[in-house]
């Protein structure tokens, strides 16, 4: 079989060269490209789809549909990538013409007939058992995938799926592309310094950098993107300024030309006819049905489980809370307004530890967290990381490079993206660019980008202990993506079940907290310092404050998620704040004022057809996994090299190339407990 391919230079989307001309890369390439990609993919499957089925064989049937839409994955992920980090007009324009001609050609793969009868006929054939255990595994994975996109079904179910790709596809984009529109839509600028008191300096300073850009030299401009929003939130002594910012956070995605209330009801129908055609009862049991959890039951019953373990000091905290507020300002205690929630918390703490988070930053310049996130990972996993010269999509964008340290295999290289931009979606995220094989060797190439806070002035990018956990979450995933070291592209990285793609992300978090890793990057960006011994403490000691409250946001996220994706008729056509109300009763603090439901800006659910719809559960699942798996670390040294290789050989080489659960009991020796998450989240006993 001739596998044909698209590229070119009058094709950059196309190109496979792997260090992308990203200035090539512009909308008008767009629709040509992505035609041309789809056009060499069906010619692709028309060859797989001509194979007598006496003449079958594992190259010319799975492994040729493997590789048939190589093109279409390339260069649409970069159409995608842009999107997120360099959105314009045109780009948006580019990518929504083509989107229902993808999704399009993207549903017809797994709904084609012939395709599925060589395919299934070779998956029931002798020739099976002579595979390799992962060519097994691959055959078996990708007959699921094409059972549960709708394979088995009849015709007319399958005219009916292919519509409903397509207009989900249609939604998730508008829906997210509404998030956007409305976060940039919104900013507030303050005239008067003395409505800013109580704000860091830090957060005064990037204000007022990003007034003068504004053309408003001398005043202080304010946006809904996390950097800017939130220290107004936890540190502004005026009320009336915190209640102007939180009014904002109710505009993203509700009301005006960016409202996703229609979007959430469209996607949450279509997705529960997905399912009822596939003969689900409903969208949860169909996403959940080869993850961890099962199904949307187990799901539920594992978030349940854990607020029923929580929920009494959840609610001594809010109480706590209440009656810190009540003796500060001599009022009664009562229900708090939600703009004051994060200040008055933040008072508390510092009040009850003498600890402050801005006394911090000078100890997390990003270039240095970036270095001693490196050695870190090198002392355990076995790499060198190296900073490269290569094309980016913004000037601020760096490039690495990871070399195995025994052999010196060049593993995968990485682009940094860390600042927010008015072209960019808020947020932080890793995503791949291409996927590597380890025989013969062939570099990953991915990325992580996040919006965190800017330099100011002389100084530099100074982050809060936060971000950096967020740094350290991106590339635990960016590391299962470029250490993975399996032979099929689809089972490796971060392919996984996504109860379990969290781990390897999460558990990075945890170095975060050690004494022996944090002096490895943790230093005072003007005398090189390592963090005081007294601050440390402070900051340890201060850790597990309000810890209930944030665990419990977290089990509402997934609460809210699997009740309107598991009993959608009980909901469906609702008002979304009513709904929101109603199923988070026993998960949200009483406040004297309800804001919008925040799932009209929910992109983890609704920015495209799955995501983590039905799935949100599992950053609290994947906790459980972390703490657990941690626990080893602590046991055998935090920097243990052994450990860490036994990490990397188990967790992130494996990808999806054996059950995930075989492979966490290959590191642990057992399958997991949830003692560590409570122990560590101080809210045991």
């Amino acid at each position: 079989m001739v596998y044909i391919t698209a590229m070119s230079d009058s094709h950059p989307f196309l190109s496979t060269d792997f260090h992308i001309k990203w200035s090539t890369l512009t909308p008008n390439h767009i629709p040509a490209d992505v035609t041309k990609a789809i056009e060499t993919g069906k010619a692709n499957i028309e060859a797989v789809k001509s194979v007598a089925p006496e003449d079958a064989t594992f190259e010319n049937t799975f492994g040729a549909l493997e590789t048939a839409t190589e093109d279409l994955d390339r260069s649409w992920g970069r159409v995608n990538h842009l999107d997120s980090v360099a959105n314009s007009d045109d780009l948006r324009e580019a990518l929504n013409e083509m989107l229902p001609v993808v999704s399009e050609f993207s549903s017809s793969i797994s709904l084609d007939d012939d395709l599925w009868k060589i395919l299934k006929t070779f998956a029931e054939s002798e020739a099976v058992s002579q595979l390799t255990d992962i060519q097994q595994r691959f055959v078996k994975e990708t007959c699921d995938d094409f059972k549960a996109a709708g394979a088995d079904l009849e015709p007319e179910a399958k005219k009916r799926m292919f519509e409903i790709n397509s207009e989900l596809a249609r939604e998730t984009q508008k829906f997210g592309e509404n998030v956007l529109d409305s976060t940039n839509a919104w900013e507030l600028f303050v005239e008067d310094e003395d409505e800013l008191a109580g704000l860091p300096e830090s957060a005064k300073a990037g204000a007022a950098e990003d007034a003068k850009a504004k053309g408003k030299e001398g005043q202080w401009r304010f946006t809904q993107q996390f950097p800017s929003m939130y220290p107004v939130m936890q540190y502004a002594g005026s009320d009336a300024l915190r209640k102007k910012i939180w009014e904002g956070g109710c505009t993203i995605g509700f009301g005006g030309d960016h409202d996703n209330s229609d979007n959430t009801w469209s996607i949450l129908k279509l997705r529960q006819e997905k399912a009822a055609l596939l003969g689900f009862d409903n969208f949860a049991d169909h996403v959940l049905e080869r993850r961890m959890a099962k199904n949307g039951k187990g799901a539920l019953g594992f978030t349940e489980d854990l607020h029923s373990k929580i929920t009494d000091r959840f609610q001594e905290e809010t109480e706590e809370l209440q009656a810190y507020k009540a003796e500060k300002t001599g009022g009664e205690s009562g229900p708090l307004d939600p703009w004051g929630v994060a200040f008055w918390s933040e008072k508390r703490r510092k009040e009850l530890y003498d600890f402050d988070d801005e006394a911090l930053r000078p100890y997390f310049p990003v270039d240095q967290v970036m270095d001693g996130l490196f050695s870190l990972t090198s002392k355990l996993f076995g790499i060198k990381i190296a900073q490269a010269e290569a094309e980016a999509w913004h000037p601020e964008v760096k490039f690495y490079e990871i070399h195995d340290s025994e052999s010196g295999d060049h593993l995968g290289s990485f682009y940094a993206d860390w600042h927010p931009r008015e072209s960019k979606r808020g947020g932080a995220w890793m995503n791949y660019l291409e996927t590597g094989l380890p025989n013969p060797r062939t570099p990953h190439l991915g990325l992580i980008c996040g919006n965190m806070s800017k330099p100011t002035g002389d100084k530099p990018a100074l982050l809060t202990h936060r971000e950096v956990e967020t740094v350290f979450h991106e590339f635990g995933h960016l590391l299962h993506h470029l250490l993975s070291d399996v032979a099929i592209k689809s089972l490796a990285g971060v392919n996984v079940p996504w109860d379990f793609v969290e781990l390897p992300s999460q558990i990075m978090e945890n170095f975060c907290w050690d004494r022996e890793s944090l002096d490895l990057f943790a230093k005072h960006y003007e005398t090189g310092e390592t963090i005081p011994e007294e601050l440390f403490e402070k900051m340890i000691a201060a850790r597990n404050y309000m810890s209930a409250t944030s665990f419990m946001r977290q089990l509402a996220l997934g609460k809210l998620d699997l009740e309107v994706h598991l009993n959608p008729d009980q909901y469906m056509g609702r008002d979304l704040d009513d709904v929101d109300r109603e199923i988070l009763a026993d998960y949200k603090a009483k406040l004297s004022t309800q804001g919008p439901s925040m799932i009209r800006r929910f992109n983890h659910l609704f920015s495209s057809p799955v995501g983590y719809a039905a799935g949100y559960y599992s950053y609290k699942w994947a906790e459980v996994l972390d703490a657990d798996a941690f626990t080893r670390f602590r046991k055998e040294g935090v920097l243990n090299a052994d450990t860490g290789m036994s990490f990397r050989r188990e967790i992130l080489a494996k990808g999806n190339s054996r059950p995930v659960d075989e492979s966490y009991r290959e590191f642990m020796g057992r399958d997991p407990e949830q003692a560590a998450l409570l122990e560590r989240s101080g809210l045991t006993g």
